[in-house]
């Protein structure tokens, strides 16, 4: 699904072109969108952001069209409407809201589509997108989580280009290009470990909201700085290489790597590791997807291996790390177990982040909710966006009736 030398190269790079590539972002008020607007004026003769989409902050929205020159601005909450309105009155920005206008702004003339909404509510307009022809610069994984199969045969079909924006998947995407596809024997994501990495599983118990959003190397959302501290972000993200590359599970692997200077790792069948480094900075992934098949000039300070010293490697935990091995099972199961895996996920993020749960309890409680979805036949492959959306809502709802049992074993 992402480009090979099989697929069409774009017409125009960002760097090159001789009129701005334009840009859609969905998702625009999150930490990718952030960092992709950090990159856009740092070029504004290569690059013109025309149309940006946030959920439901009409204010913060209409703040981020104005300040990029946006020609269009869109909310997914339909009853944020009036208040984007009157936020963006005496300006030419169009505003919309709504999921059909989302929808519509998706798959709107652009030349890359960002897609960082978080969550499964990102499918829908990344599909729609897709079904466009759209180039898409993917930061939601759960696009490929919830309905991997459905995602991949729509942009096999449509012949689009998906280009990885995690820095992980990013740099897999760049390391692979040393060699065939039938070539590679293993994948390998890096993570950082998060803020536990060496914290005993008895002390885990007593963690707090507070301790699990320190995450020691990167500055992201709330949701997936919790998934990184459970390593459930690691498991996520082993679905999304097994869509984006078309790895069979058996050959995907995981390695903690406190620093995160290593993003990812391709080893080929004649015993070659290629690795991709740079500075754990999301802007690197960014600019490398907004101008691919060209390179910006770097749009952070550059890698010093001196000054960082001391690489390490080690095996991750599952034991102390549940969460991982309940995604790689997901995986490795099919069908909609990952759909399931991501929606009592994301019920227990949110159960902890209101500190109804305990930190162990967001693994205790996924793991509960897919075995009840197995027990009812839920975990049939999603066919259409409508039934991976109503997969997502039923494992949400398996996933809530459990939280009483779950909320009781708190420590």
């Amino acid at each position: 699904m992402v480009p090979n030398a099989g697929h069409l190269r774009l017409e125009q790079a960002g760097g090159t072109s001789a009129s701005p590539r334009r840009i859609t972002l969905l998702g625009a008020t999150g930490s990718i969108g952030a960092s992709t607007i950090a990159v856009v004026r740092e070029r504004p003769a290569d690059f013109a952001i025309e149309t940006v989409t946030a959920n439901r902050d009409a204010a913060r929205l209409a703040e981020l069209a104005r300040s990029v020159g946006a020609k269009r601005a869109v909310l997914a909450d339909a009853a944020g409407y009036a208040e984007l309105k009157a936020a963006l009155a005496g300006t030419d920005i169009a505003p919309a809201a709504g999921p059909a206008a989302l929808a519509e702004a998706a798959a709107a003339e652009a030349d890359i589509v960002v897609a960082a909404i978080v969550g499964a509510a990102g499918l829908a307009p990344t599909l729609a997108a897709v079904e466009a022809g759209r180039t898409v610069a993917l930061a939601n994984k759960e696009c490929l989580v919830c309905a991997g199969a459905l995602f991949s045969a729509a942009a096999k079909r449509r012949g689009v280009q998906v280009l990885p924006v995690d820095s992980e998947h990013n740099a897999i995407f760049q390391a692979m290009g040393s060699g065939a596809r039938t070539d590679v024997r293993r994948v390998i994501l890096t993570a950082s470990g998060g803020p536990f990495r060496t914290t005993s599983k008895e002390a885990l118990r007593s963690v707090t909201r507070e301790q699990a959003l320190k995450h020691p190397n990167w500055s992201m959302g709330q949701k997936i700085t919790i998934d990184s501290a459970t390593l459930m972000n690691k498991g996520l993200e082993l679905i999304e290489a097994h869509h984006l590359f078309g790895t069979p599970p058996s050959e995907l692997e995981v390695l903690v790597h406190p620093q995160s200077v290593i993003h990812g790792l391709v080893e080929f069948r004649d015993g070659s590791v290629i690795a991709a480094l740079a500075m754990p900075d999301m802007r690197v992934p960014i600019a490398h997807c907004l101008a691919w098949p060209d390179r910006l000039d770097g749009p952070c300070e550059p890698l010093d291996l001196a000054k960082v010293a001391t690489l390490s490697f080690e095996e991750p935990d599952m034991d102390r790390f549940p969460a991982l091995a309940l995604a790689r099972h997901a995986m490795e199961t099919g069908r909609g177990a990952p759909t399931v895996l991501n929606a009592a996920n994301e019920v227990a993020v949110a159960e902890f982040l209101a500190d109804r749960i305990s930190f162990l309890g967001i693994a205790a409680l996924v793991e509960a909710t897919l075995e009840a979805a197995e027990r009812g036949g839920l975990l049939q492959e999603p066919a259409t966006v409508e039934h991976a959306l109503e997969l997502d809502r039923a494992g949400r709802a398996h996933a809530r009736a459990l939280l009483p049992q779950i909320a009781a074993k708190r420590s």
